[in-house]
């Protein structure tokens, strides 16, 4: 195992650039996920570490070695791909043991890896099927093994699931999980998937237009978002924004003000708020909760219902045309058309100013 560090890591395709001084460590045996939108620079990002991809400026480092300069083979990481890139002609046992047979290893030392891998994985009795034979699933699996025969100091995986059907998907990213949780590896994930990079890190890398927006756990990502398009990106539904009317200072937490709607206690502190307009109030649908009607904050009209089983998200739209999004029972007995009052959990929402920097309750 191996930390692996990034400082001001640059990468340019002719005259666009694509990643700017992108910099972070990421400790030996963690688990971390590129989260992103298409086309931000995270698979990119992972090809550079595993050089695949050539470092237009910054340094690469895992362990005590700077890799930038180093060929693939030379950098201890093993790849897993999104198409598998399996051998269709060669069996399981064969396009788990083609790399180690490359380089020579003994064959008794190859088998013992080998058969290690398939017990880790479970796929001791496909061991003599070939690719076409396989599911998706165990395709993937197949692709993992290649990389764990290697023994390398850090796994890299470039939307390993993104072929699967969902529910495949959920198998298998748990047994990703359970995989991590025995290899104790490093692992770097990458996907657009938010729900996957919630259950599968314990630090997430949020990416957005050639830079990163927020390194946290989880839920600190969620729960404190350091700005409006990771609030808005990580989360399903997404967060709920409204414009600002005003804000009042009481007791040195901010009183929000939003046009005809009852004012919002929050736990924000006032002093951290820029001066000045443009603030936007953002709030998570689970925040917002169906009330008896004219006992809420909020008064509006239901426009969509959903039905979840557990919950019901009710698209809510107020009197100046804005929708919201918020909660009620999973037995709610809500109907579009109907009118609904919402009340708002203060201590549970954020301001935003307009460069979309993210203000929060006090921890």
């Amino acid at each position: 195992m191996a930390d692996i560090r990034l400082a001001n890591v640059s990468k340019r395709f002719g005259a666009v650039t694509v990643l700017e001084n992108v910099s972070m460590e990421i400790e030996s045996g963690e688990f971390i996920v590129f989260l992103g939108p298409s086309g931000c620079g995270k698979s990119t990002l992972l090809r550079m570490i595993a050089g695949l991809e050539a470092v237009d400026g910054g340094q690469i480092h895992i362990g005590d070695q700077r890799v930038d300069h180093l060929p693939p083979s030379q950098r201890g990481v093993a790849m897993v791909f999104q198409n598998y890139a399996l051998y269709p002609h060669m069996t399981v046992t064969q396009n788990m043991s083609f790399g180690l047979r490359n380089i020579g290893m003994p064959a008794q030392e190859i088998a013992q890896r080998v058969a290690d891998a398939a017990r880790i994985l479970e796929i001791e009795q496909l061991m003599d099927r070939r690719p076409a034979q396989l599911s998706g699933g165990q395709r993937q699996r197949v692709a993992i093994g290649r990389a764990i025969v290697r023994e390398p100091k850090a796994f890299l995986l470039d939307e390993p699931l993104s072929n699967l059907d969902a529910g495949l998907r959920v198998r298998t990213r748990v047994e990703l999980a359970h995989l991590h949780q025995r290899l104790r590896t490093t692992m770097i994930f990458v996907t657009h998937d938010q729900i996957e990079a919630m259950t599968l890190a314990d630090r997430i890398v949020v990416m957005n237009n050639r830079k990163v927006e927020q390194i946290g756990t989880p839920m600190d990502v969620y729960s404190r978002p350091a700005s409006r398009f990771v609030a808005a990106f990580v989360g399903s539904p997404s967060m709920n924004f409204l414009p600002v009317a005003g804000i009042t200072d009481v007791g040195g937490r901010a009183r929000v003000e939003l046009a005809g709607a009852a004012a919002i206690q929050t736990g924000i502190p006032t002093r951290e708020l820029p001066a000045g307009n443009g603030l936007t109030f953002g709030v998570r649908p689970e925040a917002v909760r169906v009330a008896i009607e004219g006992k809420g904050m909020l008064e509006g009209t239901t426009d969509i219902v959903e039905r979840l089983g557990d919950r019901t998200l009710a698209h809510v739209r107020l009197a100046d045309g804005t929708v919201l999004v918020a909660e009620d029972a999973g037995k709610s007995t809500l109907q579009a058309g109907m009118p609904v009052s919402l009340t708002v959990d203060g201590t549970a929402t954020h301001l935003f100013d307009v460069n979309e920097a993210a203000y929060h309750a006090a921890a």
